[in-house]
């Protein structure tokens, strides 16, 4: 087991700085191709949204709660874009809709 312990944190190791070292290794200058800037800007964007989204959805054991907090969210976000008002909003959502069902 020690060996495969061992093998697994080099693997781990490689992996992680291999992403973080080839964009400095391959990538001098600014990059200009817009396309690519653009998949760039959106990456941390659709990595959160990917992570979260889920955890929305089973975070209470009630799919019904996380919709309702999904949806609460969305539209607080559309009209007010301010990130604590869109969590508190949900919390508020999550406990009422827990009240409720």
């Amino acid at each position: 087991m020690h060996k495969n312990v061992l093998f697994s944190l080099l693997v781990m190791t490689l992996t992680i700085y291999s992403i973080r070292l080839l964009p400095f290794l391959f990538l001098k200058g600014p990059i200009r191709n817009r396309w690519f800037r653009s998949f760039l800007h959106y990456v941390p964007y659709v990595t959160l949204a990917v992570m979260t989204f889920p955890a929305i959805l089973e975070a209470t054991g009630n799919p019904l709660q996380g919709v309702a907090a999904l949806i609460a969210g969305l539209l607080m976000a559309w009209f007010s874009g301010d990130l604590f008002a869109v969590s508190i909003t949900c919390c508020v959502v999550v406990f009422l809709t827990g009240l409720i069902l």
